[in-house]
């Protein structure tokens, strides 16, 4: 694979949003998935993020990991997918994605490799070909990417830097 798309909220985060007496929305991600990022673009596979989304957190979080391709407030995946890898000169066939729910499933059919959370939507989990065992927000996107490095052959090198 050379690239891998990921959907933020179910994936990312657990899809639960937290409010504050100021309205302010804020949302838990994890140190797990977040190492699995950095990993997947030290291992040459360039992660794509489509968010139905926007929010200052999001974009500060993916800021810190050095997610570049990110398309914020975005319904409809497929366009912006295809916008990105024509971009990239990344065809489909060479591209994984994970998802959990029913706006995903345009990517997720179109991809060579999707994947879904353990707590998907069941019409999404049907459509991937791995479910994680783990659930969104809570290691299933570090499930995914490390499941890519190791197809990639570049797992091992990856885990021999940390000694």
């Amino acid at each position: 694979m050379r690239a891998a798309i990921f959907d933020v909220d179910g994936v990312l985060t657990d899809g639960g949003i937290l409010v504050s007496d100021e309205g302010e929305m804020l949302k838990r991600f994890s140190i797990l998935d977040g190492l699995g990022l950095k990993l997947l673009q030290r291992g040459g596979i360039t992660p794509i993020v489509i968010t139905g989304r926007d929010s200052k957190p999001l974009r500060k979080r993916l800021e810190s990991l050095g997610v570049t391709h990110v398309h914020y407030g975005t319904e409809d995946k497929r366009p912006a997918a295809e916008q990105t890898l024509a971009a990239l000169g990344i065809a489909w066939s060479q591209t994984a994605a994970i998802g959990d729910d029913w706006p995903d499933l345009p990517v997720l059919r179109r991809c060579a490799f999707a994947a879904a959370p353990a707590n998907a939507h069941v019409e999404v989990r049907s459509a991937a070909r791995y479910v994680t065992q783990a659930r969104g927000g809570h290691g299933a996107a570090r499930e995914f990417c490390d499941l890519l490095l190791v197809a990639s052959g570049r797992y091992a090198q990856l885990l021999e830097a940390y000694g």
